[in-house]
């Protein structure tokens, strides 16, 4: 390919000569008709789906060999897996007597109570720095809210029982005694004395929770678009109806995904609520103010009895169920999320 160009050494006759054009690099084609990738692109791509099938195959090896422990010690069960909630009796290998109800409720109850205090805290703060502190307060103070994740769960466990508890029983036992409806079924004063109740675990987790839906809630409400919130502004909202008609639609999603992720690191917690929960021999009745096991703190508690395939098969069986129930929120917690964005898509 050439361009015409004038003539430096004919000046002023406007002569022009040929000059030749860089050739572009040819790029080869494919028999589809389309550029061939460059072997740096083919490796990243083989890189990246590797990766995608790893972690399915790993998931997946770590469910069927959970399911393979368990089956022997459920083919030893004397009881229905799904809905004993006596006593977990695994003495006698040969005919044994264990069930999950119990551990499903007090998980699911503690879960969901923490996520109920946690989720309009970890919103409120989430609002604070992103659209209402100085900028010279919001950094420390997101700083500050993420250090909550670093502190270990022992800590968090110690802390809950032996200085919470004490601070909290005062406020327990008069809940207890005026609303207890309130709090499902009143229970006696035995397990609000010693402190360590599925109250004082909610809000010891709900601490644990709060830095994980709060992150992800500062981050997609600071992704909101500027013009939709200048458009706001120059209509005449105010600040709030600026977060109302803005940022909380934009952002609804990403809040719901925090949630669920802290729901599934709350289902899961294990030494904080082993620490709280055995602070009491109260059985679990369905109230705030009772004791109990949840699926981590049981088979944490009762490690020694690993050495035997049948037993540790047994509660293998309990963390097998753990592990489908942290499957089934994050799947809710992608339905959720995709039926935000729908909405706010139009679709």
């Amino acid at each position: 390919m050439t361009v015409i160009t004038p003539d430096p050494s004919a000046a002023g006759s406007g002569a022009v000569v040929a000059a030749p054009f860089p050739e572009s690099p040819v790029v080869p084609i494919s028999p589809w008709g389309r550029s061939r990738p460059r072997l740096g692109d083919r490796v990243f791509r083989r890189l990246a789906q590797g990766s995608g099938v790893l972690i399915v195959v790993l998931i997946a090896a770590i469910g069927v060999f959970l399911l393979l422990r368990a089956i022997p010690a459920l083919q030893r069960n004397r009881e229905n897996f799904f809905t004993y909630d006596g006593n977990w009796v695994t003495t006698d290998t040969s005919a044994m007597h264990f069930g999950i109800f119990e551990l499903l409720e007090v998980t699911v109850f503690v879960s969901v109570f923490a996520l109920i205090l946690a989720m309009p805290i970890a919103l409120g703060v989430a609002l604070f720095i992103t659209h209402y502190a100085p900028r010279r307060l919001a950094a420390p103070l997101a700083y500050a809210v993420d250090l909550l994740a670093a502190v270990p769960s022992i800590v968090y466990g110690v802390w809950g029982l032996y200085v919470l508890a004490p601070q909290l029983r005062p406020v327990a036992t008069w809940l207890n005694h005026t609303l207890g409806w309130w709090f499902l079924f009143a229970t006696g004063n035995a397990s609000v004395a010693g402190g360590g109740t599925v109250f004082t675990g909610g809000i010891v987790l709900a601490v644990m929770i709060l830095p994980i839906i709060t992150a992800v809630t500062r981050e997609v409400f600071m992704q909101t678009p500027n013009d939709e919130i200048e458009a706001a502004l120059a209509l005449g909202a105010t600040r709030w109806e600026v977060i109302k008609t803005t940022v909380l639609p934009f952002g609804r999603s990403g809040y719901v995904s925090g949630a669920m992720l802290g729901l599934g690191r709350a289902l899961g917690e294990t030494v904080a609520l082993l620490i709280i929960l055995r602070g009491t021999q109260a059985a679990f009745g369905w109230s705030l103010f009772d004791g109990g096991s949840t699926f981590a703190t049981k088979i944490a508690a009762t490690a020694s009895e690993f050495n035997d395939r049948y037993k540790a098969g047994a509660y293998i069986a309990a963390g097998l169920v753990l592990f489908l129930l942290t499957f089934l929120v994050d799947a809710l917690a992608r339905g959720a999320v995709a039926g935000a964005h729908n909405r706010r898509s139009g679709r």
